[in-house]
């Protein structure tokens, strides 16, 4: 993800940091946030730093199965730069693992 272009079709990797829900009387729409694994990635000087995100969105939609904050999921859309981060809309989507409860 830390490569991602400015638009296009891409594939992505990675865990789902987060998810958000939206109130009742709100258009429905469900979003996460993807981080890059940190083992994927190379570690900076300073042995910091946010690892590359993606917001993913379904628009009409008020809940996503298996969509949930630590599962590993594989994402791919078009990409669109939002004004805080990269966007991909109504992705197609492959859930990987997911965190068990316990």
């Amino acid at each position: 993800m830390g490569q991602l272009p400015d638009r296009g079709r891409v594939l992505c990797q990675g865990h789902i940091e987060s998810v958000t829900f939206v109130p009742a009387d709100r258009t429905p729409e469900y979003s996460a946030i993807v981080t890059e694994d940190d083992a994927d990635r190379p570690a900076t000087a300073s042995g910091r730093g946010r690892p590359p995100r993606l917001r993913v969105v379904w628009l009409g939609r008020r809940r996503v199965p298996g969509i949930q904050a630590g599962a590993e999921i594989r994402v791919e859309g078009m990409l669109a730069r939002g004004k805080d981060m990269p966007t991909i809309f109504n992705p197609r989507y492959e859930i990987l693992s997911r965190q068990e409860n316990e």
